[in-house]
């Protein structure tokens, strides 16, 4: 059998009193795109960001399985065995762009840079390489030079996509990934997300309170109310017949088209 590639244990996250996450258990398979859902204050960020290693959780675990075969606990890594692991391994697509992109170089060394970061040195061969993914994500190659404050939200986003990806992670993080698109902008980059995902085999956690991006892109789904799991199954069956009231509710606010 596959050994998952992420094993979350007893997940806690406290803030003196006030509570993150509690409890949160689950696992992430290669190849599996997993929604973590909720309103506001839920704590899904929360448990994104442990369990992407930029938050030290209070309790619990989070292992992955490396690339030798070996699981490991993230608390046991050296603070440069997780920086690269961030910047090969892993991808984290921010909603923001601003937040996953250095707007003061070109888009092309954006991209190059992530390269860099696992070995290539050869300036042709990561100019070449930037380029044909500025294609893949559909951003013109005349842009290469050009920086991404002359780029649009959409641009920027697609962008950023492309620098998390070029590298080939197995594991990429998403925090609201169209949350600050208009929706036509929503649209084409969660077609271009789907079509990435599938075509390389991602792994991809997705954190969203947009139902229908959930729906569209993950297999499986969390639903999280006041830090805790309340329901949890494959998307479909939890969209299309919720159980707990939470969900119920969460469902029936979807506006109907």
């Amino acid at each position: 059998m596959e050994t998952p590639l992420l094993q979350v244990r007893d997940l806690e996250k406290r803030y003196g009193s006030r509570v993150g996450c509690i409890g949160v258990s689950f696992d992430l398979w290669p190849g599996e795109v997993l929604a973590i859902v909720g309103e506001s204050g839920s704590g899904k960020t929360t448990l994104l960001s442990c369990i992407s290693a930029r938050l030290e959780p209070t309790a619990g675990s989070v292992s992955y399985a490396m690339r030798d075969g070996v699981t490991r606990n993230l608390a046991t890594l050296t603070e440069a065995e997780r920086r690269l692991l961030m910047r090969t391994d892993w991808g984290f697509v921010h909603q923001n762009p601003a937040d996953g992109l250095r707007m003061r170089v070109s888009a092309g060394a954006n991209v190059g840079e992530r390269l860099m970061a696992v070995g290539q040195r050869h300036y042709g061969t990561l100019r070449e390489t930037a380029q044909d993914w500025l294609g893949r994500v559909e951003i013109a190659g005349s842009r290469i030079d050009d920086r991404p404050t002359e780029f649009s939200g959409g641009m920027r986003q697609r962008l950023q996509i492309a620098r998390n990806l070029v590298t080939h992670p197995r594991l990429v993080f998403m925090d609201e990934p169209t949350g600050g698109l208009d929706v036509s902008v929503q649209a084409r980059v969660l077609d271009l997300l789907r079509g990435l995902v599938a075509d390389l085999g991602l792994s991809v956690i997705i954190v969203t309170h947009d139902l229908a991006v959930a729906r569209l892109l993950s297999q499986r789904m969390i639903v999280m109310k006041e830090g805790r799991v309340v329901e949890e199954g494959l998307t479909d069956r939890v969209l299309d017949d919720p159980h707990h009231p939470y969900t119920q509710l969460l469902v029936a606010s979807i506006p109907e088209s």
